[in-house]
């Protein structure tokens, strides 16, 4: 696979330690603050870019992780959160600091199995010893590198060339392995009042273009079409995605010899947690009287009167077991919380607008307590009983 997506890479480190400096220095411009002062960099901050004889990237500058005080602290919690979301973290070091600070980092990025690169920043005031390089390797960095005005920043792109996983700028395709040149995949896109004024959203634009890269041909309906079309046609597709809300629908209008599944199932497979909720779905039917179910709606956006997340899959959920249980929503990557142990099933939204590493990094505290996770789409399907229909075309490129 070639480059198709900008890898993240999280600047960390202490105040004037020349994080910011060195975000310079990759980009051969100035697109960040440079200063004297401690603490210029506050919450973390992105910045796409293009690295000389790398690639585009998005880098983040955080703030310091020595920062003082209560709004020191929340800096702080702001750069750890931002490990989340990053596919190689980048530690700067000075005059042979190793201590708390950087420790704390260093144990955050291996709990996110995050690798990382130290750069041992201000080499012309006081070079790296022996003892400091060594003490960096044996805790896990993928490189050591020493930096100064008079040093080339080269060595430091060709470690970055070398550390990052090729995950981090590759993207799986969300239908091309379940379709060959020439299919017709039809789409089925409700526009409801959920749906955004004048345009489509991001998982329908996202699968047309799949479908196209693809070389076959996308047709998109609304619900209301889908039996004349098919009458008028004939056209017989090889694969039917529908949004998650009209499933039963879709289920009943399309013979069951084509393939159907929905937006939000083809987004747990390429989000990559899809063995995950393959096991966690089936779970819903044994939620007991006033058990917790969290929903992880990974966007923020208005909130209709019928909304999916916040509406819709409670009162499914509630009916397919005739269970009375307690919903809690979560929006964006905000903080759960209550302690995850209070939740006896978590249902992950499709997570189009949040990259793999975060949704995994989402639903790892759940998965690590044993706690069933689901998503939209295969939640769904569950309760309208047409989930094992709604994945059969994954089974089938499983065996």
């Amino acid at each position: 696979m070639g480059k198709d997506r900008q890898p993240f890479i999280g600047i960390f480190g202490r105040r004037n330690n020349g994080k910011s400096t060195i975000i310079n220095r990759l980009a051969g411009q100035e697109i960040a603050i440079v200063s004297d002062v401690p603490g210029t960099t506050t919450d973390p901050v992105k910045k796409s870019f293009e690295i000389t004889n790398f690639g585009p990237v998005v880098l983040i500058d955080t703030a310091g992780t020595d920062d003082i005080g209560d709004l020191g602290l929340k800096r702080i919690s702001k750069t750890l959160q931002s490990i989340d979301r990053i596919d190689l973290a980048i530690l700067i070091a000075a005059n042979n600091q190793i201590e708390e600070p950087e420790i704390k980092l260093i144990a955050e990025f291996k709990k996110r199995e995050v690798p990382f690169l130290v750069i041992h920043n201000k080499e012309d005031i006081n070079p790296a010893t022996a003892s400091t390089v060594q003490n960096y390797t044996e805790k896990g960095s993928s490189g050591f590198l020493r930096l100064s005005p008079d040093i080339s920043s080269e060595p430091i792109i060709e470690a970055i060339r070398r550390t990052i996983p090729e995950s981090a700028y590759t993207t799986p395709t969300l239908v091309g392995d379940l379709i060959a040149p020439g299919d017709a995949v039809l789409l089925i896109t409700p526009i409801d009042i959920e749906a955004p004024a004048g345009r489509m959203i991001l998982p329908q634009v996202q699968t047309i273009r799949d479908v196209l890269d693809n070389e076959a041909v996308c047709i998109v309906l609304k619900e209301t079409e889908v039996d004349s079309f098919l009458a008028k046609t004939g056209i017989t597709p090889a694969l039917v995605v529908t949004d998650s809300q009209v499933f039963p629908k879709a289920d009943k209008s399309i013979p069951k010899n084509i393939q159907l599944t929905s937006f939000s199932i083809l987004l747990a497979r390429f989000k990559g947690n899809f063995s995950q909720y393959m096991e966690g779905t089936p779970k819903i039917d044994e939620l007991k009287e006033n058990d917790r179910v969290l929903i992880l709606e990974s966007c923020t956006h208005h909130v209709a009167c019928d909304d999916i997340g916040r509406e819709k899959i409670p009162k499914w959920l509630r009916k397919h077991t005739g269970k009375q249980l307690e919903f809690d929503v979560i929006a964006g990557l905000d903080n759960i919380k209550r302690p995850i142990a209070d939740y006896a099933l978590v249902v992950q939204c499709g997570g189009c607008m949040i990259t793999r590493r975060q949704l995994h990094n989402r639903l790892k505290p759940a998965i690590e307590a044993n706690i069933p996770v689901t998503n939209y789409g295969m939640a769904i399907a569950w309760v309208h009983g047409i989930f094992n229909r709604a994945i059969a075309p994954f089974s089938i490129m499983q065996k």
